[in-house]
């Protein structure tokens, strides 16, 4: 069997510590020593000239293109990288496609033809491009002729030619989105002071991800939506599994902090209002306000490392007031996630969350748009091609980097 590819469009848009991860069997690919290099070509090509032949420090190179304008250092990888490349990785690392591995490449965030990491634990891939780059020429052939490739942050050893795997990459990960996000707040005229303060007790702060053996199952808290189907087909429920890891509450009217905390503590708290023409109990707003009141009964205490995620997901039921309450509240701006089929918009929310790459999904509704999903629905004889929670489901996805799941087939015909 060889080794396992995916294509795709280009879009434009620490090491692993021997003493903190196991080791395993692998066949070793590329040399740690680079042969001299031929004159340079192409950008990419500069890198290994200059890193060999005229001694430039990595970190002083963007590893993902090539440029001498470096904005930030790479998290994964010793190596810098520029400010162009930096906003794409912070777009699209955690990025999924339907089969569960990662969009695009783990070092760049871009390439057509990609490389996928076959240790069964991990969702990584890499394009040709870095890797023949960075490793060695001839490296992505030898990699497609292999029965069973683990990737470069899976490997036991850290270096692979010029591919320098960071030690504590998790941490160098973690810091360099919350740097990002204490700069983009700076930028937006938050004093910097003020900007880390703020994102201290951020809903929006990245958590570390998890090593792999550290990773328990998923404790769920589902308010008025039920998503058991859609986490059960991802492979972070078991069918029969414990029914202490979903609890599911159609009215919570009634629920108080001590109840939540008896039932918890969860991971993941989930929310949604009705879908659009469903006779509900309540206002729209009433979901909203109820799921913000639960959501702080179930956080954890402040100061804790205990990854905690939540989303909020409106089915169009808002009002626009609704919406701009729903974002002072939850801090964070909604995105938009449409049901398109043959360039026609059958369906679409708007999400709320704190997970990875959410806001890499949006796609923006016009309000006529919107207006014309509103008519389709109080003249639709059958419910619309995906439901609200179908239509979210693949923004659980990066929830693989901090939780244990069952399955690595996933079934998209729910």
């Amino acid at each position: 069997m060889s080794c396992l590819l995916a294509w795709h469009p280009v879009v434009a848009a620490p090491v692993l510590d021997p003493e903190e991860e196991p080791s395993m069997d692998i066949i070793l690919v590329g040399s740690s020593e680079l042969s001299s290099p031929p004159s340079p070509g192409p950008p990419r090509d500069l890198i290994a000239y200059e890193v060999k032949v005229n001694h430039r420090d990595i970190e002083d190179m963007c590893i993902c293109c090539g440029s001498f304008q470096v904005y930030t250092q790479h998290p994964l990888f010793e190596g810098g990288m520029c400010a162009p490349c930096k906003d794409r990785f912070l777009d699209c690392l955690f990025l999924y496609d339907d089969d569960g591995n990662q969009s695009y490449c783990s070092i760049c965030c871009s390439g057509e033809t990609l490389l996928i990491c076959e240790n069964p634990d991990c969702t990584r891939c890499y394009c040709f491009e870095c890797v023949d780059t960075l490793v060695s020429p001839g490296t992505s052939e030898k990699v497609q002729a292999m029965s069973n490739w683990v990737c470069f942050l899976c490997l036991p050893f850290p270096r692979s030619g010029l591919l320098q795997r960071r030690r504590k990459w998790r941490g160098w990960l973690k810091a360099f989105y919350d740097r990002e996000a204490v700069r983009s707040r700076a930028a937006s005229g938050t004093d910097g002071c003020a900007a880390a303060l703020t994102l201290l007790a951020s809903p929006l702060e990245m958590y570390k991800t998890v090593p792999v053996w550290k990773r328990e199952p998923v404790r769920v808290l589902s308010l008025f939506g039920d998503i058991k189907k859609e986490l059960t087909s991802l492979g972070f429920l078991e069918n029969g599994s414990d029914p202490g890891r979903l609890k599911h509450l159609d009215d919570v009217t009634n629920t108080v902090r001590r109840d939540v905390e008896e039932w918890g503590p969860f991971d993941l708290v989930y929310g949604s209002t009705p879908t659009l023409g469903h006779a509900c109990d309540h206002p729209p707003g009433w979901y909203l306000f109820q799921f913000h009141r639960v959501l702080q009964y179930a956080r954890p205490r402040p100061g804790s490392p205990r990854p905690f995620f939540w989303m909020f997901v409106d089915n169009l039921v808002l009002t626009e007031d609704d919406r701009d309450v729903a974002t002072r509240f939850l801090e964070t701006d909604p995105v938009t996630i449409q049901d398109i089929c043959s360039r026609t918009i059958w369906n679409a929310v708007h999400v709320w969350s704190n997970i990875p790459a959410v806001k890499s999904r949006h796609s923006a509704l016009v309000s006529q748009e919107e207006s014309s999903l509103r008519a389709q629905e109080r003249q639709r004889a059958k419910p619309p091609t995906q439901g609200p929670a179908k239509l979210v489901k693949n923004c659980f996805l990066p929830l693989r980097e901090y939780f244990k799941y069952f399955s690595t087939e996933l079934t998209s015909s729910l």
